[in-house]
C-alpha cells in the first residue's frame, strides 16, 4: 500500500515535470530527429510552467516522505517479500533526477545546438542587408536557438540574433546569396511562426 502511494506520487512528479518543459522539449527532439513542424506547438503550456514545476515537487517531496516513512511492524509472521524494482530507491533516484533534468532543460538545451554559423565573404558591402524579423511561438531559449540554427543553414547569412523574449530575429545577410523568402520558409519550417518583417 505504502509502495502504490509512493509510485503514484512519482509518477505525478514525473508527469508535472515533462509538462513543465513540454513546449522546451519538441525543439531539441526536432533537431536532433531532424524535422521541426511541431516544435511550437506546446507553447501554450508556458504561462503554467511555474504552476507545473510547483506540482512536481509537491509530487516527489511527497513519494520521498511516503519511502523515507518509518516502516511498521507488521506481527503477523508473514515472510518480508523482495520490494520491485520501481518501489527501490534507487528508481525513486533515478526518476527524481530525470523529473529535475526536465524541469531545468530550457536552462542547458543550448548544448544541443552546434554552431553552424559561416564566414560569409561579402565582395560587396552594398549586397549587405539586414532584416528584423517578428517571430510568434517562441517561448525559451532553446526556441531560439532552433530559429538561428535554420537560418544559420541557409548560404550568406553573416549574422542572427533571435530573441524570444522580443518575438524576433534580426538578420544580416548577402542578398545575392540568399533572400528574405528563404529566410522566412527557414523561420517557418521549424514551427514557428513568421508574423511579419521590416
Amino acid at each position: 500500500m505504502k509502495g502504490d502511494k509512493s509510485n503514484r506520487a512519482l509518477l505525478t512528479g514525473v508527469i508535472a515535470a515533462l509538462a513543465a518543459s513540454s513546449c522546451c522539449i519538441p525543439p531539441v527532439i526536432a533537431l536532433v530527429a531532424g524535422v521541426g513542424g511541431a516544435s511550437s506547438s506546446l507553447s501554450w503550456v508556458e504561462p503554467f510552467r511555474p504552476y507545473l514545476i510547483g506540482f512536481a515537487a509537491l509530487a516527489l517531496g511527497y513519494a520521498w516522505f511516503v519511502h523515507l516513512k518509518p516502516k511498521t511492524v507488521d506481527d503477523c509472521g508473514c515472510e518480508v517479500t523482495k520490494p520491485k524494482f520501481y518501489q527501490t530507491r534507487g528508481f525513486l533516484v533515478g526518476m527524481s533526477i530525470f523529473a529535475l533534468l526536465s524541469i531545468t532543460l530550457p536552462y542547458y538545451s543550448g548544448i544541443f545546438y552546434t554552431d553552424n554559423s559561416e564566414e560569409v565573404v561579402v565582395s560587396n558591402v552594398n549586397d549587405l542587408t539586414e532584416a528584423t524579423i517578428n517571430i510568434e511561438g517562441m517561448t525559451c531559449d532553446a526556441c531560439q536557438k532552433h530559429v538561428d540554427h535554420a537560418i544559420n543553414e541557409l548560404n550568406g547569412i553573416v549574422s542572427v540574433n533571435t530573441s524570444y523574449g522580443l518575438e524576433n530575429t534580426v538578420v544580416e545577410f548577402d542578398k545575392t546569396k540568399t533572400d528574405l523568402e528563404e529566410i522566412r520558409s527557414a523561420i517557418n519550417s521549424t514551427g514557428y511562426k513568421v508574423i511579419e518583417h521590416e
